[in-house]
């Protein structure tokens, strides 16, 4: 039986509402340039906020909280379900306004990243998260980064309002199946957080083309031209002709026009990884759809972590699936610049990664047949695909290339990782070493090469913060009197 408790301290209720928010990732700096307003507290620049350190060592920038952990979901996954026997509390808008505007003069935090279990029931959840927001906006002229969760089912109107005061709002959608979410979370369904997640694109778009801007894919920068990618020029044809907007001219009315931008650092979403059965192939198919149709900003994925014994869910003794939310990370950065598709990447028949070798290496190992690429004649487009070569260093041997032949030192210089790259290319038709050009060969070199960094993500080490009034339990033993004399001097 839950416990809610009504007399708490708002220290007690930070202590509580905050461990709680402690598994959602979906927390980034902002990509907002909004700078700072007289008057106003704070400002939300491109370039990012300020960041500090958690006690576990992890670098954060925003006073990330639940608006309450009391939930009448029973999610299977969720430390925070209805039938989990944990203290509930809840935070009234004033205290949430407290809190960040006080952490922000003591310049603990620049922002604020805001969820929250569902509390009574999503319209009277999300009407506290506004009115805590519009406290933040409206009252205190707060004018740092918000990050809101969005809790489907909830009123359009509400979502809508929300909207024109956060900087990103996110809808998770759990679980990239709706048989894992049927199972897992039967308290929701697709549709019910899709329906949120179009309602908050439109949105957007709407306010693009009332301020005379391109509504669509505001991505990527040059790299959503490449050829073959999900941004390109004639996906973003293809989306345009399913999509139904409505006229520009209905943006010409005062009742609809909205000079204020919404959302104006996008949408995003979070994945569970490893609590149901979905393969890689299906995880990233469904991140390449929710780019598609919903021109997210970033597809989080968190590695699911053991929190609540069933038998629709991983023991409580498996290790968190780290190092394959790494690689799904990865993969989804090829997606977003480096223009591969799913498809490109893994396929029905493969349908996971190699977890030993990152997706690119993964990829390139299966396609043997377009390597060596040779350095000084490649395109832009062909160079992104060769392991070892990012979208910088792509860039930097086109510009090169016009002044002079490029050798490996020169690749060295530029960028290149060579302990990948090597395998892949050559310049002025030679290899940098006699290699064979075989899969067993490259892969046993590759996964040698990469063995420690792979096993320090799969198995992380834990730290603690240093703390001048913390004595770490170490034993001291008294000081003798050359201490004392020699700290009074200064001379320790």
């Amino acid at each position: 039986m839950e416990i809610i408790e009504k007399d708490l301290s708002l220290q007690e209720k930070l202590n509580i509402l905050a461990d709680a928010a402690k598994y959602d990732v979906a927390c980034t700096s902002s990509g907002v340039d909004r700078g700072g307003k007289k008057g106003s507290l704070g400002n939300s620049c491109a370039a990012g906020i300020c960041h500090s350190f958690a006690a576990d060592g992890r670098c954060v920038s925003l006073l990330k909280i639940l608006q309450s952990n009391e939930c009448v979901y029973d999610c299977k996954y969720c430390l925070n379900r209805a039938s989990n026997d944990r203290v509930r509390t809840t935070f009234t808008p004033e205290e949430v306004s407290q809190l960040v505007i006080e952490f922000y003069r003591r310049n603990y935090i620049e922002g604020l990243f805001l969820s929250s279990g569902v509390c009574k029931n999503p319209t009277y959840t999300m009407e506290l998260m506004y009115r805590s927001i519009d406290l933040l906006r409206n009252h205190y002229h707060f004018n740092g980064y918000i990050h809101v969760k969005a809790i489907p089912n909830a009123p359009q109107e509400l979502i809508e309002k929300i909207g024109y005061l956060a900087d990103r709002m996110s809808i998770n959608l759990e679980l990239p199946t709706a048989e894992g979410l049927h199972e897992l979370a039967p308290h929701k369904t697709q549709a019910s957080i899709l329906k949120p997640m179009s309602l908050v694109q439109n949105r957007i778009v709407e306010h693009r083309l009332a301020i005379g801007k391109d509504p669509h894919m505001e991505r990527s920068g040059s790299n959503r031209y490449l050829s073959g990618t999900i941004f390109d020029t004639a996906g973003q044809d293809r989306i345009r002709e399913n999509a139904s907007y409505p006229a520009v001219d209905s943006f010409r009315t005062p009742s609809l026009y909205r000079p204020d931008p919404f959302v104006p650092a996008g949408q995003s979403t979070q994945m569970i990884i490893g609590a149901t059965g979905e393969n890689d192939y299906q995880l990233l198919t469904t991140t390449q759809k929710l780019y598609q149709q919903f021109d997210l900003k970033r597809v989080f994925f968190s590695a699911y972590v053991p929190l609540n014994e069933d038998s629709h869910l991983p023991s409580l003794d498996t290790a968190p699936p780290l190092l394959r939310e790494h690689r799904l990370y990865q993969a989804d950065w090829l997606l977003r610049y480096y223009g591969f598709q799913a498809q490109d990447l893994l396929s029905n028949e493969r349908p996971n990664f190699n977890i030993l070798l990152d997706p690119k290496c993964d990829w390139a190992l299966r396609h043997l047949e377009l390597f060596p690429v040779e350095i000084n004649r490649a395109d832009y487009a062909t160079l992104l695909k060769v392991p070892g070569i990012g979208t910088k260093s792509a860039i930097r041997i086109v510009k090169a290339r016009k002044t002079g032949v490029l050798t490996f030192e020169a690749l060295k210089k530029i960028g290149v990782v060579l302990k990948r790259a090597k395998y892949f290319i050559t310049c002025q038709g030679k290899m940098q070493y006699h290699l064979r050009i075989e899969e067993d060969f490259i892969t046993r070199q590759l996964t040698g090469e990469d063995y420690k960094s792979s096993w320090e993500i799969d198995n992380p080490q834990t730290y603690q913060q240093l703390s001048l009034f913390d004595d770490n339990q170490f034993a001291s033993a008294q000081p003798i009197f050359s201490d004392i004399q020699k700290s009074l001097h200064g001379q320790l």
